[in-house]
């Protein structure tokens, strides 16, 4: 029982589920809830981060982990009698660019894992009615793919403009009615409509301020992602791919990861229409497009020796444009977008100002391991100034606090050199090879 409790792998009957969403395109699954089981519970306390943020309860993953068979037994006995509540979620914001925030949702650790055991289920649903221009959230997929297959499609000379597309405050404004209606063209069991309701609707607790949205799904939950690429799959992915593109003159491509996208257009006129009714069909569904972050603007291979090419755009965190290659050629590279590297450095400058009377080793580990993690998602081939400025603006932020830990020895820079051969920083290098160079 407690291997089948802490099993990660798909349950036979998930597979049954996932076999059948691929043969019947169109059928309708009448008996979902009662694969949110024990063994599924326990597989989601299993994927759980040990050190995830505790919800409004308090309580951590070890907290819960100490008598767990007792508390999913328990916990699944009141799933089954539909006594499960949802408690109120615990909301905290993440700073962004321009003094800007994110709001972020936490739950706590039980309804994390209610939460995961029910997007188990519909993702072995829609995983098989999901487009390929769909690429956020997804087994198997990521954002690195989304950037390579743009780049097969600019390599090919399919595309002269660029339509690219900001959806404001997406996940705070997704309608749920529209939702729920979009859920039950796969899903007709009332008994897990009603547990996916359960999560949507949910008091958010900010401080000391208690609120009850009736629109939008928390960001943070793990259940979000998936419940906005169903709304996306309607909204956007499958009202382009079979009513738009047909009436286009020339190709067209969608590029979709969670609610940031790109279409690419061979012709003006083409994307120019679509331009003109996406924020209608956004509109239909509650949805707003940013107007001062959604444009068109050209994006053809250059034809000359020299200069520039004709316009950049941002996508994932990359800001896309020509270069030359070496072989004298105009190719698509990309950066890391300058706000983007910015709020790096601004996080680096904000860890060693209020960490600066740590001991060194824990400094030293905690910026080792900050770089790493920029250099596996930015870390792709073309981005190597990007990555040498982080790297160089680290070592002028940490020798800036290190020099005010102490008022009798002055650090110098020939000093920080011979520390820096103690404790080196991780030098910056490609991981990920997004194109031929």
């Amino acid at each position: 029982m407690a291997d089948e409790l802490m099993s990660g792998t798909m349950s036979p009957g998930l597979r049954k589920v996932t076999e059948r969403a691929q043969k019947e395109r169109e059928g309708k699954f009448h008996s979902l809830a009662h694969l949110v089981d024990e063994p599924a519970l326990g597989r989601a306390f299993r994927r759980l981060r040990n050190d995830a943020a505790v919800g409004v309860d308090g309580l951590t993953k070890e907290d819960y982990g100490r008598d767990l068979r007792a508390r999913l037994a328990n916990l699944h006995e009141r799933l089954r009698s539909k006594q499960w509540r949802h408690q109120p979620i615990r909301r905290v914001h993440i700073p962004k660019e321009k003094g800007k925030t994110r709001p972020i949702g936490i739950s706590a650790v039980e309804d994390k894992i209610v939460q995961d055991a029910v997007r188990e289920v519909l993702e072995a649903v829609y995983e098989q009615d999901f487009l390929e221009s769909s690429y956020g959230f997804r087994p198997g997929r990521s954002a690195h793919d989304a950037l390579r297959a743009l780049n097969q499609v600019v390599h090919r000379g399919e595309v002269g403009w660029i339509l690219e597309a900001d959806i404001v405050s997406f996940f705070d404004s997704l309608d749920r009615t529209e939702l729920m209606g979009m859920l039950r063209k796969r899903v007709a069991d009332g008994s897990f409509l009603r547990l996916v309701g359960k999560c949507l609707h949910v008091g958010v607790l900010d401080g000391e301020e208690y609120t009850e949205p009736d629109r939008g799904t928390t960001q943070g939950s793990v259940l979000s992602p998936l419940l906005g690429n169903v709304y996306l799959h309607y909204v956007l992915d499958a009202w382009f791919e079979r009513e738009v593109k047909p009436r286009l003159r020339g190709k067209a491509y969608l590029f979709r990861y969670a609610d940031d996208f790109v279409i690419a257009f061979e012709r003006r006129d083409d994307a120019e229409r679509v331009m003109a009714v996406l924020p209608k069909r956004m509109g239909r569904f509650g949805l707003t497009l940013h107007e001062g972050k959604t444009r068109l603007l050209p994006f053809n291979r250059p034809t000359g020796t020299g200069g520039k090419g004709p316009s950049t755009f941002d996508l994932l965190g990359f800001t896309l444009y020509w270069r030359r290659t070496r072989g004298g050629r105009w190719e698509m590279w990309c950066k890391t977008r300058r706000a983007r590297l910015r709020r790096a450095i601004q996080a680096v400058a904000d860890y060693c100002r209020s960490h600066r009377h740590w001991p060194v080793k824990e400094q030293h580990a905690a910026l080792t391991r900050r770089l790493q993690g920029h250099f596996n998602y930015f870390g792709v081939n073309g981005n190597m100034r990007s990555l040498r400025s982080l790297v160089c603006a680290t070592q002028r932020i940490w020798f800036k606090w290190l020099r005010r830990r102490s008022q009798r020895s002055r650090l110098t820079w020939t000093r920080f050199r011979a520390f820096l051969a103690r404790f080196p920083l991780p030098r910056p290098r490609i991981i990920v090879q997004l194109w031929a160079t």
